[in-house]
């Protein structure tokens, strides 16, 4: 049931309080009524399916390039070159990257190596090394549209506290996602993570959390990896938002280094994070940044 308070005018107009016209009946609001309502009670924009169209375009972009990324990362690399990788392919595809001078960001993309949680700043002094763990973050936006998604590579031959922590990220993911449909709650989402990550020994980061995104980079909802069942927002179609937990192989808790940016486990454990955008479509969900997980 949408959350409107019960004494509110009824959103669809004729006059009455909420809970005397159409209070457990969602289905019965227009998607104009149902838009507006969202976008004034939560500053939520419900998107168009030219909104769609859009994103899901520039989330091709984004995949695509994520897997050149995979391809190209080796022992001997720097963050650096694949910064230039990853600006390089995005603008020659007519696309823009997203980080590049966002509220000072001075890169084009974030990577986050073992023990950077997220918002690690690419550095030629940064050297990808046999056994490390490397996060690349890759927004996008193409013809006025965001996409955001991002993944974890190995390089080269890794730890098991390595491959742990990379694996209960992506799973953490993909039990997520079919949570995403009408009628459930934002908390269901981060319940969801939560509950397996924590029951898999490691722990969820609070300091970060999904948004939702279109024409902006970050817009409402906030969507937190960690939460109670049928708490939050509820889900309704034309929402798009991300999901991106970052899980920690130690303590959930993050600090940010003296570049404002680079966020770090506070006790130096191995930290992931797997990401998609996610449209809640009339009977579930599509992935919009759609990669295998």
């Amino acid at each position: 049931m949408l959350r409107i308070n019960r004494n509110d005018p009824c959103p669809c107009g004729s006059g009455l309080k909420y809970k005397k016209c159409c209070m457990n009946k969602l289905s019965s609001f227009s998607e104009k009524e149902l838009a507006d309502t969202y976008f004034r009670k939560y500053r939520i924009r419900l998107k168009t399916p030219q909104d769609i169209k859009g994103i899901k375009e520039a989330g091709k972009l984004v995949v695509d390039t994520l897997y050149l990324c995979g391809e190209k990362i080796k022992p001997g690399m720097t963050t650096e070159d694949i910064n230039t990788l990853v600006h390089e392919y995005t603008v020659s595809h007519g696309g823009i990257p997203a980080p590049l001078n966002y509220r000072g960001f001075p890169k084009s993309v974030c990577t986050s190596v073992n023990d950077v949680i997220c918002h690690g700043i690419p550095s030629k002094d940064t050297i990808l090394k046999e056994g490390d763990i490397v996060n690349v973050d890759i927004t996008t936006i193409l013809h006025g549209y965001h996409a955001d998604a991002n993944m974890t590579f190995f390089v080269g031959e890794c730890s098991d506290d390595a491959k742990k922590i990379v694996r209960v990220a992506r799973e953490s993911l993909k039990r997520a996602i079919p949570v995403v449909k009408p009628g459930n709650r934002i908390g269901d989402i981060g319940y969801t993570i939560q509950k397996y990550a924590e029951g898999e020994g490691c722990s969820v980061v609070r300091d970060y959390i999904g948004h939702g995104i279109g024409k902006n980079f970050h817009e409402e909802p906030e969507v937190p990896h960690y939460g109670k069942r049928n708490t939050g927002i509820e889900l309704v179609p034309g929402m798009v938002f991300t999901i991106e937990p970052m899980i920690n192989l130690g303590d959930p808790y993050s600090r940010v280094l003296n570049d404002d940016w680079t966020a770090v486990t506070t006790d130096g454990s191995l930290s992931a994070q797997f990401e998609q955008t996610i449209l809640v479509t009339d009977t579930g969900y599509e992935v919009l940044t759609p990669y295998e997980l």
